[in-house]
């Protein structure tokens, strides 16, 4: 892309237009914010059980005495031999977040299939501190349409709230991201990205909220500040990595 250079002062006229759009965008994603708030809820009557670090858990227990729980769906089937790169990428934006949210009476925390073990060694290895918990032989991610079956994948799954046409041969960026978790094209895309909200009122569970796909861009830290770069995203297939390996390329 070719920019102009001007002066400061027309570089401030062309500033002040955009800022006005950039308050209406503001403005629109307060009142998207409201109306996610005033979403009915979803009573949760199903019992879940979780592997975590202190042990077995439901999941009132991942709640940890909070009213507020948010789910990151992360990406790390029992298969993978380590974290999707997008998912890890993510979640190095939320980590330092969960201590905050803790003391908002939030409790933040990502929900993966891999067994216990996988998880422990691959969060020890990225350096992270939230709680993480195993759904391995749960039905949760089925439940929240963020693990499919081979089945489902060749009949067409359901994700994003969309029916995706039957299973397609992998892309070059899926194959890569594939091979960064150690498995194949077809088993890492059984696994899907997303975020759930829970609400525990009265000693009921209430499912408020997901999102998945795009729908996550927000929650995505290093977009947001790439997005405010001068060249944007700038993307090129699959330019990141795991925080521990930029040294490595």
């Amino acid at each position: 892309m070719q920019h102009k250079v001007v002066s400061r002062e027309e570089w401030l006229d062309a500033r002040l237009k955009l800022l006005e759009e950039e308050k209406d965008l503001t403005r629109r994603s307060d009142e998207l914010a409201q109306r996610r708030q005033e979403l009915p809820w979803v009573r949760i009557d199903k019992q879940y059980r979780f592997e975590t670090d202190e042990g077995s858990a439901s999941l009132p227990d991942l709640f940890q005495g909070r009213s507020q729980l948010l789910i990151y769906h992360f990406m790390f089937g029992p298969d993978y031999t380590a974290g999707c790169p997008s998912c890890s990428a993510i979640a190095d934006g939320f980590d330092r977040s969960v201590v905050h949210l803790a003391n908002h009476d939030v409790t933040l925390g990502p929900v993966s299939r891999a067994p216990m073990a996988k998880l422990q060694a691959y969060k020890k290895r990225m350096g992270w501190t939230f709680p993480w918990a195993s759904s391995f032989g749960s039905d949760f991610n089925a439940d929240f349409s963020v693990t499919f079956t081979e089945k489902q994948q060749r009949e067409g799954i359901e994700y994003n709230y969309v029916r995706e046409p039957k299973l397609e041969p992998a892309t070059p960026d899926e194959i890569a991201f594939a091979a960064m978790s150690g498995t194949g094209a077809d088993e890492y895309a059984r696994e899907r990205p997303g975020m759930s909200a829970f609400v525990l009122e009265d000693g009921v569970i209430y499912h408020t909220y997901s999102a998945y796909a795009r729908g996550l861009d927000g929650l995505w830290g290093m977009y947001q500040w790439l997005d405010r770069a001068p060249r944007g995203r700038n993307e090129d297939g699959v330019w990141w990595r795991r925080h521990d390996e930029y040294s490595r390329t």
